[in-house]
This record gives C-alpha cells, structure tokens and sequence, in this order.
C-alpha cells in the first residue's frame, strides 16, 4: 500500500543575524525552485518536533533556538508535487518557523542540489513559492523596516 504524505507541513526560514541573510536551498527536482527548509509532518509528530527534524535533516543543523511564529497557511501543492499525496489531496496546511543563526555556516546537503545565503529580498525573488516568500517578508523584512525606523 501506498504512503502518501500528510498534507500538514513546516516551514523553516533559516538566517544569520549577523548579516541578516537568508539560507535557500535548491530543490533537486528542479533547479530553478529555491526554499527554505520544508517538509511535511510524519505520523505523530507535531510541528515543532517536524521543524527540528527537517532543519536536521535537510541541513546538518542543530535546531537550538528554533521560534514558533504562531502562524499557519494553506497553500495549493504544485501540481507536479501532488502525486506524493491522496488523490484528493489539493492544499497543505503549513506551520511557519525561524531559526536565528549567529552567523553564516557551511551547511550538510542531503535533500538539495546546493545552498546559498542571500539578502533577504533575494531570497524573496529566488522562490517560487509564495508563502515561503511572505514568511521572509513578514519576519525579516517588515522587522527590519521597523528597525530602520521606515
């Protein structure tokens, strides 16, 4: 029998708070689509445990300091993508995340093509995923902005 993923996922946006960078990953489906990290959430399991388990997984990292935004998205799952889940399984429901870093790091691959640490509004214009995008804006950008006194 078939397991099909759960359509209940986290998203982890992972930056350095010393240059305020953003890590991006690149999908090894598809080398033009940029992310954070993400993943959907196994059996069991429950947000924060999935966000401490990807950040592991997909980059090697220690998840100490991992921040709960208390916001969560639905989004439609790319088409391409919706073979991993039941047949009428169209959105996903996605808990956001931050993971402070005290500085930029070399980061282990296991998921990805290749990691870059980019300025927040790169990282915006890299993804093709828009909530990944308004998870950036939101949390490093608009903060920022307030920051500057903008």
């Amino acid at each position: 029998m078939q397991q099909f993923k759960r359509p209940e996922s986290v998203l982890v946006v992972i930056y350095a708070a010393e240059t305020q960078r953003v890590l991006m990953l690149q999908r090894n489906d598809d080398a033009a689509f940029w992310q954070s990290v993400s993943g959907s959430l196994e059996q069991g399991e429950t947000a924060l445990q999935a966000a401490a388990r990807e950040v592991a997984e997909e980059t090697g990292l220690s998840a100490v300091g991992l921040v709960d935004c208390q916001i969560a998205v639905d989004f439609e799952i790319f088409p391409q993508f919706r073979h991993r889940y039941a047949r009428d399984v169209t959105h996903c429901h996605e808990h956001w995340f931050l993971l402070p870093l005290a500085q930029e790091c070399e980061v282990r691959l296991s998921e990805h093509s290749a990691y870059r640490w980019v300025a927040a509004e790169q990282a915006v214009e890299m993804t093709k995923s828009w909530n990944n995008a308004l998870a950036i804006k939101e949390f490093l950008l608009k903060n920022n902005k307030l920051e500057r006194g903008n």
